[in-house]
């Protein structure tokens, strides 16, 4: 058989006939015994080996290198910079698995959307490289600290590329240990950059616009607000949450409003935002926390065998108000007695605990469980290690647990789960 190589356009002549496309790379699980190509239909079909006849090579791939294109910096614009960590919207499709896979540099993210060059001087840089899956709490830091270096190097914006699955983690984390002095942009893509329908250039352009539009000092996430590419919400880095798998408007603002939109045009903000604050860098965490969603059935041995593993702190995940069956209570007893501290969130998503309204919850809160407001679990889960990084006395980690840091807690919870113009 001619030798030919993926991205050639070839024909194969079959017993059953004569087959013209592009030579596919062959699947990794697909085994041996087929060749893949793309008919110009747009189709791919298999077709076994053991039926081809004669392969014909009509032309060979053209193979370019992907070309960076440089910026000339222009006075007359801010300077923002693209930290890269990863995730979706730095991803292609891999045609060996049919899984996508991490791709692009912050350099190639940023000659991939020219409009880039038009709202800022952009630099960028790889912070590293994972999926948000992977992404551990000593990534968190990482981040922080590479913030924190451009922030002191003078840039007047970051925005930093992440996967969508645990960004709400990452932004909660950011936002505890980074008092920022400008704005910082976490964002990401729910479709990889090479599809269609992908969000990534748009989320990436509104989060440039964000980042240097110098009118506030926060950390926020910017993401799609709708299905179509109209605008993106501004939201709150420790009250966001991904509520759906794929659609380009997973993320919503919880129990509060959205900080503000923005639009091609600039922003409009909807709250009123900080500020003028002076850049300051704090990292410690302690990872010994836990975070556990109570389930109808949930033993306390898992409760008993969290504090003989040497946890600190444990953020349990209760019902409604914040409750948990009774069953559990002499655990969560025996774990407060032995230094671990426990706080309560509810798995409702929307509303907030408030534990004096039955019996369970007066109890849970007699035993010295902390009730974490209208927190978000995740939310709360990192702010509980960051707290623990700094303290375990138990007095001073109820204090600071309760005390709003980066608008965890709404004064009052908002239901607005569509976030959208008429909710507002």
């Amino acid at each position: 058989m001619l030798e030919c190589e993926p991205g050639d356009w070839v024909e194969i002549e079959t017993e059953d006939g004569k087959y013209t496309g592009i030579l596919m790379e062959r699947p990794e699980l697909a085994g041996d015994k087929h060749m893949v190509i793309k008919l110009e239909s747009g189709y791919n079909i298999g077709i076994k080996k053991d039926k081809i006849k004669k392969i014909r090579k009509i032309s060979t791939r053209i193979r370019e290198e992907f070309k960076l294109k440089k910026h000339e910096r222009d006075p007359s614009k801010k300077d923002i910079s693209i930290l890269a960590t990863g995730g979706t919207i730095a991803s292609r499709v891999d045609y060996i698995t049919g899984g996508v896979h991490s791709a692009f540099s912050a350099e190639e993210l940023i000659s991939a959307v020219p409009e880039l060059g038009e709202i800022a001087n952009v630099q960028g840089r790889q912070i590293f490289n994972k999926f948000s899956e992977n992404v551990a709490p000593t990534d968190w830091v990482t981040i922080a600290e590479a913030v924190y270096e451009e922030i002191k190097k003078k840039a007047s914006g970051v925005v930093i590329t992440h996967g969508t699955d645990t960004m709400g983690y990452t932004s909660a984390a950011v936002a505890f240990m980074l008092q920022t002095s400008v704005p910082v942009v976490l964002t990401g893509a729910q479709r990889s950059s090479d599809r269609g329908s992908s969000d990534a250039a748009t989320n990436l352009i509104h989060s440039a616009i964000v980042a240097s539009c110098g009118n506030f000092s926060e950390v926020v996430v910017v993401m799609h607000a709708e299905s179509s590419d109209s605008y993106s919400f501004i939201h709150p880095a420790t009250k966001v949450k991904k509520l759906h798998s794929s659609r380009r408007d997973a993320f919503k603002t919880v129990n509060t409003k959205p900080l503000g939109r923005v639009f091609r045009e600039g922003v409009e903000f909807m709250q009123e935002v900080k500020k003028d604050k002076e850049l300051t860098l704090d990292t410690k965490l302690d990872e010994q926390v836990f975070l556990l969603k109570y389930f109808p059935g949930l033993k306390p041995s898992v409760i008993d065998s969290l504090v003989d593993g040497g946890y600190h702190g444990i953020v349990l995940e209760g019902t409604g108000l914040g409750h948990t069956a009774e069953g559990l209570f002499e655990g969560i007893r025996e774990a407060i007695n032995s230094d671990v501290v426990v706080a309560m969130t509810s798995q409702t998503i929307f509303g907030r605990v408030n534990m004096n309204v039955y019996s369970t919850g007066r109890i849970l809160l007699d035993t010295g469980v902390i009730p974490c407001e209208d927190m978000l679990s995740e939310t709360a889960y990192v702010k509980l290690m960051w707290v623990l990084g700094h303290t375990r006395k138990p007095d001073k980690v109820r204090e600071m647990m309760l005390t709003n840091y980066a608008r965890e807690v709404s004064e009052r919870s908002i239901f607005t789960h569509k976030n959208s113009r008429k909710n507002q």
